[in-house]
């Protein structure tokens, strides 16, 4: 058993959260009166107060919950059947204040010195976790005492009050095994794990992280302090590095504010996304990035919105309701989306066009920021559109030359994953095999090219609804087009854990004179599905494809209800969720409200055709 000594102050954390709410405050459980404190002269209410330990209690916790022996220095608590017990202990109380996604923090001016006592046997490890405010003379002595004990090994965490230039934080820095650091450190040591906004990295291995899909408060301080005593944990305890950051991941991702994960849960959660570690060591940390994203794009219950018309498709819908097709009204009619409240709660995502990602929000961040700050991911349109085939009205998408270059930007600006869109129409010819195999080759490139740049690629092979045929030839067409579609990914290497499927429904065509019924195409789409695409990918979304607003909301839960399925499904809409909202707004921003709610409504009806009725 490993026997680990915690060198850190205990804090008492109270979390506050703010409710915007104005009326219907409750009591809480015990029956107390809502809690009214004063800043600046104004009183705020607090509806939920949390008060737990936090500091080294959480370090301690973590060890003890992988089987160690672990102590905090100089401090009489302990961690036994699950809970901290912490008596005659100094503590000092920091005020969480949380709001939406908003948290700050107030804490006393003059930071309690971490107080160090000699131990009186040897410890395997000394951790010096990032609630510790070391004095020159502590650092001497712990510097003393390991330099003495050649058994014992040293941890280090580097935060923001670390002051590492410092020269007694240098010589610590000089002797630790291993350090532990979430800001800016350009020093050597043999061993550095490093934990950025959202990312983990060590030893050259690097996993994606994220608190984004929480429904409870973890703040940045708590979540740092539970991965770096994870990794460390699992790493004395002779664990691989990568397997040491997967369990870091799981072990924050699914802690609460009073408790953290066994060794034991954290191996059976990340036995999947290991075997995934070595199968794409070799393509380096970035598609562990992207096949994350991709189970984050696809989070149950919510959808993706299409907002990414190209300057044709827009024109089209300006020119019917006599809007100006300029800049600011592209803009303008776009930010009615992205300000629509509750957004965050009916999708994890919007895919952009290329103007609207360099475009501004109100606050003056761009669209992607924004939409980062209310917790959606960003998505980008980077096809180039339909052309001919050489001697053929068949079309293909161009785009490829100079993909890696555009999607290299595209990551940079913030954008997590990409759209590429290849359309077949039904003639008494076409869609032909020529057709659908290019297309499927092109397809299978921009997914290759996407994955490389640390991109989600949506592929999205439509056979085009306005059309005259019926739900059989429709179920063929489909099935062809997908069997050669994942047949191209495989070729390419592409990982379908980190690809996203992104279909027509199946049904007949909008010329068709029999217009299949909501059960019809649940029914088919669900058997097409079933049959052509592979259960290890990410996920399945529907387009809407000129569907009427009604119409793709009813063809959607009869879809839903005919799951479950292997994969997500949900839906990738545009016209289906923008249209009341354009009809609302009409060009004028003074019906921007109106067009807000429009939309709003139309995300919660496809959200509840999530559910199974």
């Amino acid at each position: 058993m490993q026997n680990v000594l915690i060198v850190g102050n205990v804090t008492k954390d109270v979390y506050l959260r703010y409710d915007n709410r104005k009326n219907n405050f409750e009591t809480d459980q015990d029956g107390t009166k809502w809690l009214d404190l004063a800043f600046n002269g104004s009183a705020y209410k607090y509806y939920s107060r949390v008060s737990i330990y936090g500091g080294a209690s959480i370090s301690l916790e973590v060890f003890s919950r992988f089987g160690m022996n672990a102590s905090i220095s100089n401090t009489p608590a302990t961690f036994l059947d699950g809970q901290f017990i912490a008596k005659e202990i100094d503590t000092t109380y920091r005020y969480i204040l949380c709001q939406d996604e908003n948290v700050a923090y107030l804490t006393p001016s003059d930071k309690t010195r971490t107080a160090w006592k000699i131990p009186d046997h040897n410890p395997d490890w000394i951790y010096i976790d990032r609630s510790a405010i070391i004095s020159p003379q502590v650092a001497e002595e712990i510097l003393g005492f390991v330099n003495l004990s050649q058994s014992t090994r040293l941890a280090l965490f580097i935060g923001e009050h670390s002051n590492q230039y410092s020269n007694h934080m240098r010589e610590l820095i000089e002797r630790a095994d291993i350090i532990i650091t979430d800001v800016e450190f350009d020093q050597k040591a043999r061993d550095i794990i490093r934990i950025g906004e959202d990312y983990i990295e060590f030893h050259n291995k690097r996993v994606p992280w994220t608190l984004d899909s929480r429904q409870d408060i973890v703040t940045r301080l708590s979540s740092h302090l539970t991965i770096a005593a994870t990794v460390l944990a699992a790493r004395m305890l002779g664990k691989p590095s990568a397997e040491a950051l997967l369990m870091a991941r799981a072990n924050v991702q699914n802690s609460n504010l009073g408790s953290t994960s066994s060794l034991q849960k954290l191996e059976r959660d990340i036995a999947d996304d290991y075997y995934l570690v070595q199968k794409f060591n070799d393509r380096g940390p970035k598609m562990l990035e992207v096949e994350n994203n991709a189970k984050l794009l696809m989070a149950k219950g919510k959808g993706i919105l299409a907002a990414d018309e190209s300057g044709g498709s827009i024109h089209k819908k300006f020119e019917s309701m006599n809007i100006p097709d300029d800049e600011q009204h592209r803009r303008d009619y776009r930010n009615i989306f992205f300000t629509t409240p509750d957004l965050e709660k009916y999708v994890n995502g919007v895919i952009l066009f290329d103007e609207t990602a360099r475009q501004l929000a109100d606050d003056g961040q761009d669209f992607i920021s924004f939409l980062a700050s209310r917790g959606v991911m960003s998505g980008i349109k980077v096809d180039q559109g339909l052309v001919n085939f050489e001697d053929s009205d068949e079309k293909y998408t161009q785009g490829l030359e100079g993909l890696p270059e555009r999607l290299a930007e595209y990551y940079h600006m913030g954008a997590r994953f990409a759209k590429w869109r290849a359309a077949f129409e039904v003639t008494d010819h076409s869609p032909s095999e020529m057709a659908i195999q290019k297309n499927a080759e092109i397809l299978a490139q921009y997914a290759s090219d996407c994955q490389h740049a640390g991109i989600v690629p949506i592929v999205e092979p439509e056979l085009v609804y306005d059309g005259d045929y019926t739900i059989e030839q429709n179920i063929e067409y489909t099935g062809r087009i997908l069997d050669k579609l994942f047949a191209e990914l495989e070729k390419k290497s592409v990982s379908l854990p980190g690809c996203v499927l992104k279909v027509n429904m199946v049904l007949a065509g909008k010329k068709q004179e029999k217009q299949s019924t909501p059960k019809e195409v649940g029914q088919a789409t669900a058997q097409v599905l079933r049959l052509h695409v592979p259960g290890e990918l990410a996920g399945v979304v529907f387009l809407s494809g000129g569907q009427s607003v009604e119409q793709a909301t009813e063809n959607l839960q009869a879809v839903t209800n005919e799951g479950p399925f292997p994969w997500p499904v949900t839906f990738s809409y545009a016209r289906a969720l923008q249209d009341p909202a354009l009809k609302a707004w009409q060009g004028n921003n003074d019906n921007a409200d109106a067009a807000r709610e429009a939309f709003r409504l139309r995300l919660v009806a496809n959200a509840d055709a999530l559910i199974k009725k």
